[in-house]
C-alpha cells in the first residue's frame, strides 16, 4: 500500500468547529484552506475572514500563536472549488443538517481528487446516510470524523466507517490524525451520537434527572462531579455551559429522534430537562452567551434557580465527608456511597451505577470493545477512568451484583438487566473487561487486542487502561542502569540506531519532577555514565510535567538550619549541572510534555536540543515567589541575545534582550510549544511533536541522529552584554510601570535585579563576559532576595496555597 501523504487539507464550513479544526491544522503546520458560503455583501470570502479573525480572540486559544491565523487559506464555494483538487483530505464541518450536508456533497463531488479522503465532522448524524449522496467513486474514501470541542485541546477523535468505506482508508486517516494531529483515535459504530456523546450525554441527562430526584443545587453537583470524582474540573453543569446549551440540546434531540424504547431501554430518561428548555428559551446558551447554568456578575458567580426563574448566589460546596469518601480505594468508596444516608452520597452512587449500567447494556452495539468506550470517555469527557475501568477496579462481580439489585428494586433508570456476559464466562472469570489478552467485545464475545498499525510503533508507552498488564510501564520497562528515590537511568531494550547507537534515558521520580539536590546528583551521574558508555542522553520523565523547577519545600529547611551559605551552595550545584548539560560530550535531549517551569525551563534550555509536545508550557516563573531565575536562565537570555545580535546587522544588544527580559520579569509562560519558541525557550532547530506519546520516540531518534552526525559540544566563548547603559534604559521603564500602578515596589526591585544580570552588571556596553560571570550575578541576587521579607512572604504563600502572592 502506497504511503498516504496529507500535503493539503480543505475544511468546509467556517463555523465554530470548522474554524477551530483549521486552526489546529495550522498549529501542526499542515497547509489548510477554509471554505464557506460567499458573503452577500463585501468581499466574497468575508464569512471566512471574520471566522479567522475570531480565532485570535477565542479563549482557550485555538491557535498556538495568533500569527498562525495567516496560514489558513480562505475560499468560498462559488469561486474556489477548483482548489479542492489539490487537497488530500477534505473535512466537512458545516451545521448539523442532513439536507445541507447532502447538498454540499453534490456540489463538491466533481472537484474531489481521485485519491482524497472525504470525512464529515458530525456529532451524531448517520455517516451511512450521508454517504448515499456521494458518487460511487468517492464512497470508498468517505467516513465520519468527529472532533471534540475545542479541537486543539481535546484528545478524542472518533472515526466512523460506512459499509462502503475501504478499510485502508480508515487506517490511513487514523495514522494521520494520531501522529499528525496528536489525537487519540477511537473507532465508533455508525449509531446515534457514536460512543462518547452517546454515553456522555446519556450520563449528563441521567445526572440531571438524579439532581431533581435528590434536590441538589448545580454548584454542589459540579463540586461532587468534578475532580473529586476523577472527572473534568468543570463538573456537569459548567461543562454544559462550555459546550453550549444549544449544542447540548441538539445532541439530546439526536438521541430522541433516532432512538426508541425498543432500541434503547433508557429512552425514558432522554427528555430534555425543564431547566435546559427554560435557559434556551431565555437565550442563555452558556459560556458563549455569558449566561447559562451560571452567570458571572462582577467577581461573583451566580447559579440559575429554576424555581426562582432567575440567578441566585452560587459557590456552594459539597459536604466534606463525601470528598473524604471519594479518596478511598474504589471498592470501599462505592460501598460507602451506596450505603450513605445523605442525599449527596446516594446521588453519587446513583450516577455511577447509571453509567455502569448504560455502558454495559450498549457495549455490543455502540463500540467494538470496552477499551473504545473507556478511551472515549477519558479523551472526550476528561475522565480519569472510563466507566468499565472504575467498575473493574472496584471488584467486577461485587459491583455487578449491587447494580443488578438496584435494577431489581426499581432504583435504576431502566429495568433492563445487565447482559449475561457480565456475570458468566470470560469477563467474570477475568474479573473485568480489560486484560493482558485484550478488551472485551460484546459483539464478538471475546477479548480483542489493540489495533496494530505502524503509527503506534512510535508510542513506546501508550496511555494504558486498568488491566492492560501486557503494555509496558515506563517506570519499570527496559534495563535499569542506576536508580535512587530521586532518579532512574535506564535504556529501552530494543533501542539501537542504524549504527548501533545506544541512548541513556534519565527519568526524574520526585513529585511534579521537582529538582532536589538528589535529582541534581543523579543527573550529573547520568551525564557521566552517558559520556562513558552511551551515545546520548534523553531526559524524559514519563507523565507530565517535565519539571516544575527547584524543590522549594526541600530548600527552605536548609536555609533555616544552615543559613544563606546552604542556598548559595545549592544554587552553585544547579548552575554547575546546567553547564555540565550544555558542554556534555554526548548530545543531551530534553523531552518535554506539560510544564517546564523555573529550573525545569533551565534544564531544557541548557540541553543540546529540545523535543516538546505541542501542549508544553515553558517559562521562568521565579518572580512569582519573589526570586530571580538562579540556575542559569538569565545567563541563557543574555547569551541568546548576543548570538541573535551577532547574526543581524544591528549593533545595539538591547532590542535582542527585550523579549527575554520581559518574559523573565513578568514570569511569562509559553502557552504552547509554538509560543515558547517565540519567547526563545525553544529554538527553530527544536522539534514540536503533536502527540504526547511520541515525544520519547522522537527524542531518542534525535539523539541518535546527532550522535551519528558527529556531535561536538559547543566551544566555550565570551559574549558581549548591554552593560550599565542597558540597565539604565530598563530601569527607567520600570519606574514608569511602578508609578503607574502596574507593578509593586518589590516587583520593581526584582525586575531591576534581572535587568542588572542580563545586561552584565556594572560594565561598559559591549563588554565581553563568560557564563560563569553572569551566573555569579544570578547567585548573588538570588541569595539576597531569599533573605528579603517580601520574598519570604511569597514563598510561604506559594507553599501554603499553590498560588502566587503579589505583594
Amino acid at each position: 500500500m502506497s504511503r498516504f501523504q496529507v500535503k493539503k487539507v480543505a475544511v468546509l464550513g467556517a463555523g465554530v468547529m470548522g474554524a477551530q479544526i483549521a486552526a489546529h491544522l495550522a498549529n501542526v503546520k499542515v497547509p489548510v484552506v477554509l471554505f464557506d458560503l460567499p458573503a452577500k455583501e463585501g468581499p466574497k470570502n468575508g464569512i471566512v475572514t471574520k471566522a479567522i479573525e475570531g480565532l485570535k480572540k477565542l479563549k482557550p486559544a485555538p491557535l498556538g500563536v495568533a500569527e498562525n491565523a495567516a496560514l489558513i487559506g480562505q475560499a468560498n464555494y462559488e469561486e474556489h472549488l477548483e482548489q479542492l483538487r489539490e487537497c488530500d483530505l477534505i473535512i466537512e464541518a458545516i451545521a448539523e443538517r442532513m439536507d445541507w450536508k447532502l447538498d454540499l456533497y453534490k456540489k463538491i463531488a466533481p472537484f474531489v481528487a481521485k485519491h482524497a479522503i472525504v470525512a464529515s465532522n458530525t456529532s451524531g448524524l448517520s455517516i451511512t446516510k450521508l454517504s448515499e449522496a456521494l458518487p460511487d467513486a468517492i464512497k470508498p474514501r468517505f467516513c465520519g470524523i468527529h472532533f471534540f470541542n475545542p479541537p486543539r485541546y481535546m484528545t478524542l477523535v472518533e472515526l466512523i466507517d460506512t459499509p462502503t468505506t475501504t478499510p485502508e482508508v480508515l487506517d490511513q486517516l487514523e495514522a494521520f490524525v494520531t501522529s499528525g494531529l496528536g489525537k487519540g483515535v477511537v473507532r465508533a459504530h455508525d449509531t446515534p451520537n457514536f460512543i462518547a456523546n452517546r454515553v456522555g450525554i446519556a450520563g449528563m441527562l441521567a445526572t440531571m434527572k438524579e439532581v431533581e430526584n435528590f434536590g441538589l443545587t448545580f454548584d454542589v453537583v459540579d463540586d461532587l462531579t468534578g475532580k473529586k470524582l476523577g472527572r473534568a474540573s468543570s463538573g456537569t453543569f459548567r461543562t454544559a455551559d462550555v459546550v453550549g446549551l444549544d449544542t447540548m440540546a441538539h445532541v439530546i434531540k439526536t438521541l430522541q429522534d433516532n432512538l426508541t424504547e425498543e432500541t434503547d431501554p433508557f429512552y425514558g430518561s432522554f427528555g430534555t430537562p425543564e431547566v435546559l428548555n427554560k435557559l434556551i428559551e431565555m437565550k442563555h446558551l452558556g459560556q458563549k452567551a455569558k449566561a447559562g447554568f451560571y452567570k458571572k456578575v462582577g467577581r461573583d458567580i451566580l447559579r440559575f434557580d429554576l424555581a426562582e426563574g432567575d440567578y441566585v448566589p452560587g459557590g456552594q460546596k459539597a459536604d466534606e465527608v463525601y470528598g473524604r469518601m471519594l479518596k478511598k480505594p474504589a471498592a470501599e468508596r462505592l460501598k460507602l456511597l451506596r450505603n450513605a444516608e445523605g442525599a449527596q452520597g446516594r446521588f453519587l452512587w446513583a450516577i455511577l451505577r447509571n453509567s455502569f449500567h448504560y455502558a454495559a447494556v450498549h457495549l455490543g452495539t455502540i463500540a467494538d470493545n470496552a477499551r473504545d468506550v473507556d478511551q472515549a470517555m477519558r479523551w472526550g469527557f476528561g475522565m480519569k477512568q472510563g466507566p468499565f475501568e472504575l467498575w473493574q477496579e472496584a471488584g467486577w462481580l461485587d459491583v455487578a451484583k449491587m447494580i443488578q439489585e438496584d435494577i431489581d428494586a426499581g432504583k435504576a433508570l431502566s429495568k433492563a438487566p445487565l447482559p449475561e456476559w457480565v456475570f458468566k464466562g470470560p469477563v467474570a472469570e477475568a474479573g473485568g473487561v480489560h486484560t493482558a489478552e485484550g478488551s472485551w467485545s460484546a459483539s464478538k464475545s471475546k477479548f480483542v487486542p489493540r489495533r496494530q498499525l505502524p503509527v503506534y510503533e512510535r508510542q513506546h508507552f501508550p496511555e494504558r487502561l486498568l488491566g492492560e498488564t501486557n503494555l509496558p510501564d515506563w517506570r519499570t520497562a527496559g534495563t535499569t542502569v542506576a536508580e535512587s528515590d530521586a532518579l532512574r537511568t535506564w535504556t529501552l531494550d530494543q533501542d539501537a540506531g542504524p549504527s548501533g547507537s545506544r541512548i541513556l534515558i534519565a527519568s526524574i521520580k520526585s513529585k511534579m519532577h521537582a529538582i532536589s539536590p538528589d535529582v541534581m546528583e543523579g543527573l550529573v551521574e547520568a551525564i557521566d555514565t552517558a559520556e562513558r558508555e552511551y551515545d546520548g542522553l534523553v531526559i524524559w520523565s514519563g507523565d507530565a510535567p517535565f519539571s516544575v523547577g527547584a524543590d522549594l519545600a526541600a530548600t527552605m529547611p536548609a536555609f533555616v538550619v544552615a543559613g544563606i551559605s546552604a542556598i548559595e551552595s545549592v544554587e552553585q550545584e544547579l548552575q554547575n549541572l546546567m553547564l555540565r548539560l550544555r558542554y556534555a560530550q554526548v548530545p543531551v535531549i530534553s523531552a518535554i510534555h506539560g510544564m517546564a517551569l523555573g529550573g525545569g525551563c533551565e534544564l531544557a534550555v541548557y540541553s543540546a536540543r529540545r523535543v516538546a509536545h505541542m501542549e508544553s508550557y515553558i517559562g521562568l516563573v521565579e518572580v512569582g515567589v519573589g526570586l530571580v531565575p538562579g540556575a542559569g536562565g538569565l545567563t541563557y537570555i543574555a547569551r541568546r541575545a548576543a548570538e541573535n545580535a551577532a547574526a543581524s546587522t544591528g549593533k545595539d544588544l538591547l532590542p535582542f534582550l527585550t523579549e527575554g527580559f520581559t518574559a523573565a520579569a513578568m514570569a511569562k509562560v509559553g502557552t504552547s510549544a509554538l509560543e515558547s519558541r517565540k519567547l526563545g525557550y525553544l529554538l527553530e532547530s527544536d522539534i514540536v511533536v503533536p502527540h504526547k506519546d511520541e515525544v520519547l520516540f522522537v527524542a531518542l531518534n534525535e539523539a541518535k541522529a546527532l550522535a551519528a552526525s558527529g556531535w561536538r559540544a559547543p566551544n566555550k566563548r565570551l559574549f558581549p552584554v548591554a552593560g550599565r547603559s542597558g540597565i539604565a534604559t530598563i530601569r527607567g521603564s520600570l519606574v514608569n510601570m511602578r508609578d503607574g500602578g502596574f507593578i509593586s515596589d518589590h516587583d520593581q526591585h526584582i525586575a531591576t535585579l534581572i535587568a542588572e544580570i542580563v545586561c552584565g552588571g556594572d560594565v561598559d556596553a559591549g563588554a565581553l563576559v563568560s557564563e560563569e560571570y553572569l551566573m555569579a550575578l544570578e547567585r548573588k541576587a538570588f541569595c539576597a532576595l531569599i533573605q528579603h521579607p517580601k520574598t519570604q512572604e511569597r514563598i510561604l504563600g506559594m507553599l501554603n496555597t499553590g498560588k502566587p502572592l503579589r505583594n
